[in-house]
C-alpha cells in the first residue's frame, strides 16, 4: 500500500496575513475554517494548504519550503516579501514572517493558475530520505546523474499523488526546531511506523489525526483514508 498526498500547512503567528499572502502568491482562493485554522482552496483538493496559527515565530532558517512560479519578484516585495539573496536564477526571499521560500520568474505563456513549482526539503543525506518518501508514495528518486553513486547533492520524487515535484538537497546543518512548513498525507500510522517514522503525537479528543516524524525528523501528519 502507498500513501496518498493531501495538502499542505503553513505555520503563521497572524494567519490572517499569512493567508492573504500566500493565496496570492499560489494563486488560491482564501477560505475559513475558524480564528486559527484558515484555508487555502484550488482546483484539486491535493492544491489545498491550511495556514495555522502557533505562538512561536520564525527562528532559524527554515527546512522545508515552497518554491513558487511568479510573474515577477516586484510583486512577491509588493505583497510583503522581502529579498535575502538574488544571485542565483532564482530569488530567495522571506514571506511576511520570515519562512523563506524562493521565487522563479516564469514568462506569461509558462503561468498558470496555480503557482506552486515544487517543494524544498532540506537534508543531511538527500538520497536516503528521498527514496524514503519515494517508497511511501509509490514512486522513483530521481536526480540529475551529476554523482551516480547515491552522493549526489539533490535528487528529487515527482509524480503518483504529489500536485509537484519534492527536491530534496544537501545541507550540512541538522534540525533543531520544529519545521514550519509541513505535509499531510492519508495512510495507515502503523506502517510509516514500521518503515522507521516516529511518533510525535497520536490522534486524540480534539485532533484527529497522528503527527509523525520522518527519518531525518520533518514532521508530517497521517489521517486515516
Amino acid at each position: 500500500m502507498t500513501a496518498t498526498f493531501k495538502d499542505l500547512c503553513i505555520d503563521a503567528v497572524d494567519p490572517l496575513r499569512m493567508q492573504a499572502f500566500w493565496a496570492a502568491t499560489l494563486g488560491l482562493r482564501p477560505e475559513s475554517r475558524g480564528p486559527d485554522n484558515l484555508l487555502l482552496t484550488g482546483s484539486r483538493p491535493e492544491h489545498t494548504v491550511w495556514v495555522n496559527k502557533v505562538p512561536e515565530r520564525h527562528q532559524v532558517k527554515g527546512r522545508v519550503h515552497l518554491d513558487v512560479n511568479t510573474a515577477s519578484i516586484a510583486e512577491l516585495v509588493d505583497r510583503g516579501a522581502r529579498v535575502l539573496d538574488d544571485s542565483h536564477r532564482w530569488t530567495i526571499m522571506a514571506d511576511p514572517e520570515g519562512n523563506e521560500f524562493c521565487g522563479f520568474v516564469r514568462e506569461p505563456g509558462q503561468l498558470t493558475d496555480y503557482r506552486v513549482y515544487e517543494l524544498g526539503v532540506d537534508a543531511t543525506e538527500p538520497r536516503a530520505i528521498a527514496g524514503w518518501w519515494a517508497r511511501q508514495f509509490g514512486v522513483e528518486v530521481k536526480d540529475d546523474g551529476a554523482a551516480g553513486d547515491g552522493t549526489e547533492e539533490w535528487c528529487w520524487i515527482e509524480g503518483g499523488s504529489l500536485p509537484f515535484p519534492m527536491v530534496f538537497a544537501r545541507v550540512p546543518e541538522p534540525k533543531t526546531v520544529k519545521n514550519r512548513v509541513h505535509w499531510d498525507v492519508l495512510g495507515e500510522t502503523q506502517r510509516f511506523l514500521d518503515a522507521g517514522a516516529s511518533l510525535l503525537r497520536s490522534a486524540d479528543e480534539e485532533n484527529f489525526w497522528d503527527v509523525l516524524a520522518d527519518p531525518e525528523g520533518n514532521e508530517f501528519c497521517v489521517f486515516g483514508e
